[in-house]
């Protein structure tokens, strides 16, 4: 429904216009600081949100195989840092991309697209299954 950042601004970037071609446009955007963020997701949370990130750390499920609740807030962390660790803690859960081979990372951005594309398909089909 929006897509949430640390500064606005940043949808004027150069970098974030080529990636986004447009999308911004048709999207709203939200500003939430990093100093903000806690409860931000809290609020998301008693909202009727699932915080659902997208990181490789333990107890992460498959975005293959995850079942995303209908009402999904989904965390990305910063490019090379992932999610803080204190955030991590108020997660409902986590999803990973499985990969094979030395380089075990994504964009960021295409990280988020594969994830978007997953939780979209199972809208489609009437978020079947369970986490």
């Amino acid at each position: 429904q929006a897509l949430t950042v640390a500064d606005a601004a940043v949808t004027k970037h150069r970098d974030f216009a080529s990636i986004s071609v447009t999308a911004e446009k048709w999207l709203p955007i939200n500003e939430v600081s990093l100093s903000g963020l806690k409860s931000y997701l809290s609020r998301l949370r008693k909202e009727g949100y699932a915080l659902i990130g997208l990181e490789q750390t333990r107890g992460a499920v498959s975005l293959e195989t995850f079942s995303f609740p209908p009402r999904t807030a989904l965390v990305l962390g910063r490019e090379r840092e992932g999610i803080d660790a204190d955030v991590l803690g108020l997660l409902d859960g986590c999803v990973v991309i499985r990969q094979r081979g030395l380089i075990r990372s994504l964009n960021v951005h295409v990280s988020a697209s594969l994830a978007i594309h997953r939780y979209a398909h199972q809208a489609s089909t009437g978020f079947a299954g369970s986490r």
